[in-house]
């Protein structure tokens, strides 16, 4: 763990029980708390632990639960993603109805970035450049052989048999050819799919995608997931050898509890934990072990879909706070 996470002093800590959560003694809650701006900011430690492509692992220290999941909300519903809002179908013989259909195109993620657009200030205006993004599905299935009657792979009797994601082709609004390329504006996946279809079964769309948050639908969400939980602690108060080692290492999550050369279980790893309490089931190791939780450490886990990396999603977020906190204030004092 890195060294700055552990220099944090007084940690508060939740206790798991066997069948309770019990508080630090004289520990009465993060709401009686008075707001200290200074100790706030000498508290406040942001750590990331994994990034791997669009997947972020980061640790928030210092905070309270309000305000860790005030990011995990803005990053879910305000921070802004562009999204197919409008679909134009002016042929669809395939067997999904037209409302399924808008509504599976709709989730398909694009790869369009959200800061290079404005909101469109009127539904009903005409696109232009600065707020949508047109695209184009025009595909029919037919036979491949019309002869051959003993063939059952889709493949070779059928010509587009499968649409997907890939087929979709961008049309550009004005000037956003000279702007864009296909590549950074079109679905992030070219393998998602959208229909199976038969000869004689047809497309003939249009799409429009604008920008929007997830506050309003779902398909705007940045993120595929955003999360946190609190920092887990495993402490062991007396050894534990031999088959009662054995049997508190299978009562926590792989890699939390090992054994050393002489048969003696050590904690090597309580960050992955699930605190299950499940060594409460066997009295003879049940008072070897304190199981916490630390109740001011943050674990949060971000996944982007991919237009926006995780950590450009958080920043965003943080963007979002500054300005509603901005507006409240200005409220306040009468602006």
């Amino acid at each position: 763990m890195p060294e700055a996470m552990e220099n944090v002093s007084e940690k508060p800590r939740i206790y798991l029980e066997e069948y309770k959560l019990k508080q630090d003694a004289n520990d009465y809650g993060l709401s009686d708390e008075l707001w200290d701006f200074e100790r706030f900011k000498q508290q406040l430690q942001i750590v990331i632990v994994r990034y791997e492509e669009n997947e972020l692992e980061f640790d928030m220290v210092g905070v309270n639960p309000a305000i860790a999941n005030a990011f995990r909300r803005l990053m879910l519903s305000e921070v802004p993603s562009m999204a197919i809002e409008k679909v134009h179908i002016y042929n669809n013989t395939s067997i999904i109805q037209d409302e399924v259909l808008a509504h599976r195109l709709g989730l398909i993620p694009l790869r369009a970035d959200p800061r290079l657009f404005e909101y469109k200030t009127n539904e009903n205006d005409p696109p232009n450049a600065l707020d949508t993004l047109e695209f184009e599905l025009k595909v029919k299935c037919t036979k491949k052989n019309k002869d051959s009657t003993e063939i059952t792979n889709n493949d070779s009797m059928y010509k587009n048999h499968s649409i997907y994601s890939g087929q979709i082709k961008w049309i550009p609004v004005g000037n956003q050819a000279s702007i864009y390329k296909e590549a950074d504006v079109g679905p992030i996946d070219d393998d998602i799919l959208i229909s199976k279809m038969r000869p004689g079964h047809e497309f003939d769309i249009k799409l429009f995608a604008m920008k929007g948050i997830g506050k309003d639908h779902a398909k705007f969400s940045p993120v595929a997931t955003a999360s946190y939980r609190l920092l887990p602690e495993v402490r062991l108060t007396r050894p534990v050898v031999g088959r009662d080692a054995l049997l508190l290492q299978k009562c926590f999550s792989p890699g939390v509890i090992e054994i050393d050369k002489d048969d003696q279980a050590y904690v090597k790893d309580a960050r992955y934990d699930s605190c299950s309490r499940n060594v409460y089931r066997y009295p003879q190791i049940a008072d070897a072990v304190t199981l916490s939780r630390v109740r001011n450490h943050f674990i949060f886990n971000v996944e982007s879909l991919g237009a926006l990396k995780p950590d450009v999603i958080f920043v965003e977020a943080a963007k979002v706070l500054k300005k509603k906190c901005k507006m409240f204030l200005d409220e306040i004092k009468g602006n």
